[in-house]
């Protein structure tokens, strides 16, 4: 299940782009779930561990990815830490779902991100409530954010 918190909260990793570029391992770009995210987001192509195909920026290496992306690959990679996920645009909001389909995961939110017009399950951690859509889920963050 998503887990979110909105606004201020202990033990975060805020700057996400300085972690990623101190932490990610290379294994970790060629995962599946990762070329899927890479490809869906910042429209680019995983051509080895080192080098992505970026239609705006030639070859990249991962640093060089969004900051979105990144976030999602040290989230889907690093479980037992909290990230900052305001640093995802709302194109990131499927996969945060799709990462915690199988396993927990917590998240933390700044702003009010755009989970879509489907149902999906998150626990809002700052009421311990679970909300299944955007109308149940904008009335609550909106007293955090």
């Amino acid at each position: 299940m998503l887990n979110v918190f909105y606004g201020d909260m202990p033990n975060v990793i805020y700057n996400t782009a300085v972690y990623f570029k101190n932490t990610y391992a290379e294994e970790w770009i060629t995962a599946p779930l990762t070329r899927e995210m890479i490809q869906d987001v910042d429209h680019s192509t995983v051509l080895d561990s080192g080098v992505i195909d970026s239609p705006v920026l030639g070859k990249i290496p991962p640093v060089q990815l969004s900051g979105g992306v990144k976030t999602l690959i040290l989230i889907a990679n690093e479980p037992e830490k909290v990230f900052n996920a305001s640093t995802c645009g709302d194109n990131c909001a499927k996969w945060l779902l799709k990462i915690a389909e199988n396993r927990d995961v917590t998240i933390n939110l700044r702003h009010l991100m755009d989970f879509g017009n489907g149902t999906f399950t998150i626990r809002i951690l700052n009421t311990n409530q679970i909300v299944h859509s955007m109308r149940e889920l904008v009335p609550v963050a909106g007293l955090y954010v």
